[in-house]
């Protein structure tokens, strides 16, 4: 083998392997198609889709966080307590008399406000008082917690209306012989006829709001300035960024996300929950580090995040279309995220520079 043909081998060996996130979803496709009934199927892939609906959002907020360097233990709680938070008051809303749909925007309006404060208090405590991350987000991880609960005990949300359960349950894309495609609304069908369900409405909003913020990390100066200080924050410094003042941003942005997580859960279920999010604290920063961000900061892209977190929902709900006990997925995904570091230090990529892909 000569030095021409020895390098190209090399480059596609590398190439390979920094691509294995893609490879190893492939060959969950074809492991699941073959020896899970069903599974290949319109409504198994709605499933995917719609249960990792908040992988994919506290995935996304977690790899903002993490590419700056820090961590945020608080989003599985910090969804619950807005589930908590959305629920009461839209119940609240209705109860004094105010129309649906005005009570359902209201609240949800005023839950995501609400919802920044758990980030506001974790970028201060990080930046201005230098409490480490880990810490702030654990303290506020306990601190949201104990809140929800505590709503909890002044009784469940009643009343919530079922435009609630329209919306999170609903679909933007309908089909049916005779009426053809129709959008939100349920075409009306005769007797024996049948009606294609195709995106489900809360997909469609979370993927919204996750290309934007891949626009933002990817296209312009807040995320270049995210990258810098993952990558170098002694050097992003000297270059004139304000460091601290970023990191509030990033761990209100993270906040932001987990409590529209908490508003989706509400809508999807019609009920608040405290600790709503708390399983998926794991599979969050999971789908971030086996799409290939380091935990070290400056690299990591939203779109291969979302690869990461498809490859645990394609498990999750593959697992469960066998009929095999979901727990056994917390055992396969500690497995992967063991092997993504490895397979990270083996096939490493360059600095956040290189994210311009």
């Amino acid at each position: 083998m000569n030095a021409v043909t020895k390098r190209k081998t090399t480059n596609l060996v590398m190439e390979l392997g920094r691509r294995w996130a893609l490879i190893f979803l492939l060959i969950e496709l074809v492991f699941f198609s073959l020896f899970a009934q069903g599974f290949m199927s319109l409504r198994v892939f709605q499933m995917i889709f719609f249960f990792g609906i908040t992988v994919f959002l506290l995935g996304t907020a977690e790899l903002f966080v993490i590419i700056t360097g820090g961590i945020d233990l608080s989003v599985g709680y910090v969804m619950g307590f807005a589930s908590i938070i959305s629920a009461k008051m839209i119940s609240a809303f209705i109860q004094a008399g105010m129309q649906h749909l005005p009570a359902l925007i209201l609240g949800i309006v005023l839950t995501l406000i609400i919802g920044l404060l758990p980030g506001l208090i974790n970028g201060l405590l990080i930046s201005r008082l230098r409490v480490p991350p880990f810490i702030a987000t654990f303290s506020m991880l306990g601190i949201t917690h104990g809140v929800a609960e505590l709503l909890i005990l002044d009784g469940a949300a009643k009343n919530m209306p079922h435009l609630a359960n329209l919306i999170g349950n609903g679909y933007f894309l309908y089909w049916a012989p005779g009426p053809g495609l129709s959008l939100f609304i349920r075409p009306e069908i005769p007797r024996g006829g049948f009606i294609l369900e195709l995106i489900p409405n809360i997909v469609i909003l979370a993927f919204i709001v996750i290309g934007i913020l891949a626009y933002v990390l990817k296209r312009t100066v807040f995320g270049q300035h995210t990258y810098a200080i993952g990558g170098n924050v002694d050097a992003a410094i000297r270059s004139g960024i304000n460091v601290g003042r970023h990191k509030v941003k990033i761990y209100m942005l993270s906040s932001f996300l987990a409590s529209l997580s908490g508003v989706i859960y509400v809508l999807m279920y019609v009920t608040g929950k405290g600790d709503a999010g708390a399983s998926s604290l794991l599979d969050a920063i999971a789908a971030v580090v086996i799409g290939g961000a380091s935990l070290y900061g400056g690299k990591g892209t939203v779109w291969r995040t979302i690869l990461g977190a498809l490859i645990i929902a394609v498990l999750e709900t593959g697992l469960r279309v066998m009929g095999i006990p979901t727990f056994d997925k917390y055992i396969i995904v500690g497995v992967i995220l063991i092997s993504a570091v490895l397979i990270d230090k083996v096939f490493p990529e360059k600095t956040y520079t290189d994210n311009k892909e």
